[in-house]
């Protein structure tokens, strides 16, 4: 019996899972006005898309420019809202006049994507007060 019990559990467990995984599937582009910095490496201002890596949305995001100049995979983290995003959006941690990849979220979906932060940010934070800066992006 307990052992029935623990298989339902877990089959439960990876159907939650993967179904999260599915709905923050992305694949975005954005025209960012400044450069930026993600995990730590300052990019330039440009257009950028922003796709899912991996099977089904994995956490593993591809960043990069329009030319294929600059290219990173960035690991995140999930985030929820309470309510779906209105907008396809990113959203930046700017202190003074640098900008942090800080959020990723797609319109009509309450789960985006958190970037941790680098510890160069960390750096930067203790000397500025954080202000959040929200860019609109468009689906592919």
């Amino acid at each position: 019996m307990k052992r029935q019990v623990l298989t339902l559990v877990t089959v439960i467990a990876v159907l939650l899972v993967s179904g999260s995984a599915y709905a923050q599937t992305i694949s975005l582009k954005a025209d960012i006005p400044f450069d930026f910095v993600v995990s730590g490496h300052t990019l330039a201002a440009g257009p950028y898309t922003i796709d899912s890596m991996g099977n089904g949305g994995a956490k593993a995001l591809l960043v990069r420019s329009a030319d294929q100049q600059e290219k990173m995979i960035v690991l995140a983290s999930g985030a929820q809202s309470a309510q779906p995003a209105d907008r396809t959006k990113l959203v930046f941690h700017r202190y003074g006049a640098r900008y942090f990849l800080s959020q990723i979220w797609v319109a009509g979906n309450p789960l985006g994507h958190q970037l941790p932060k680098s510890r160069r940010e960390a750096e930067v934070a203790r000397d500025y007060r954080v202000g959040n800066v929200v860019l609109m992006a468009s689906a592919r």
